[in-house]
C-alpha cells in the first residue's frame, strides 16, 4: 500500500502559502506506509519540529489495478472516500525548501497520514460535489468542496498512474484547502465529508 499526495490544489491555500496560484500538473509527494494513522488513533506530537499544521484533505481509495489511466476511466479505479489529514512538521518544511532540499521528512514522518473511516461513493454526492471540514474542540477550522479543486480527482488519478501502477488499498490524498493551521496537545481533531463523522482522534 502506497500514500501519493497531491499538493497546491487549491487556489486559496496556494495564496495563503505563498506558492503559484495554479500549476498545469498536479504537485506529487509520497508519504510511506509507516505514516499512516487511522481514526481514533491519538497524533502524538514529535520532538523536531516546533509547528505541527493539519491540512484536510478529500482522500480516495484505489480498488483495482492500474496504470496509464485514461481520465475517462478514472472513476473505474476508486469505490469508497474519506477525509484525510495530511500533518505537516511546517517551520521545519519551511528550513529544507529555503534551502531547496527534498522535504519528505516533514511531510512523511510517523503518524503523518491520519485517515477517517471509509464511505462508498455511491452512499455520496458526485465527487466534484462534495464538501468537507475539519473541527477542533468544536469549532470549523477548515472547510473544503471538491469543486475548487484546480485538478480533478479523475485527472489526478490518470496523472498518478502516468508513474506509478496503482493497487486496490492504495491511498490518495487530494490536496488541502485554505485555512490550515497548527494543532496543539489537548486538542480533539473532528473531520466530517458531507453530514457525516468519519474522523475523530485526540492530540497527545
Amino acid at each position: 500500500m502506497k500514500i501519493l499526495c497531491v499538493g497546491q490544489n487549491y487556489a486559496a491555500h496556494n495564496k495563503e502559502l505563498g506558492n503559484p496560484l495554479y500549476n498545469e500538473e498536479p504537485v506529487l509527494f509520497m508519504k510511506p506506509d509507516s505514516a499512516l494513522l487511522l481514526t481514533g488513533r491519538p497524533f502524538f506530537v514529535p520532538d523536531f519540529a516546533e509547528q505541527f499544521d493539519y491540512e484536510a484533505e478529500l482522500v480516495v481509495r484505489i480498488c483495482r489495478l492500474g496504470k496509464d489511466i485514461d481520465e475517462r476511466f478514472a472513476h473505474r479505479y476508486y469505490d469508497e472516500l474519506s477525509v484525510g489529514i495530511d500533518f505537516t512538521a511546517r517551520d521545519l518544511q519551511h528550513r529544507l525548501r529555503q534551502k531547496a532540499e527534498p522535504w519528505l521528512v516533514s511531510k512523511g514522518f510517523d503518524g503523518s497520514a491520519a485517515v477517517g473511516h471509509m464511505v462508498n461513493k455511491s452512499e455520496l454526492p458526485p465527487v466534484g460535489d462534495l464538501h468537507f471540514r475539519l473541527d477542533i474542540d468544536g469549532q470549523t477550522r477548515q472547510t473544503g468542496h471538491t469543486a475548487e479543486m484546480l485538478h480533478t480527482v479523475d485527472q489526478i488519478i490518470a496523472y498518478c498512474s502516468r508513474f506509478f501502477t496503482l493497487k486496490m488499498g492504495d491511498l490518495i490524498f487530494t490536496g488541502t484547502p485554505a485555512g490550515v493551521g497548527p494543532v496543539h496537545e489537548g486538542e480533539v481533531i473532528t473531520a466530517w465529508l458531507e453530514d457525516r463523522e468519519v474522523l475523530k482522534m485526540r492530540v497527545k
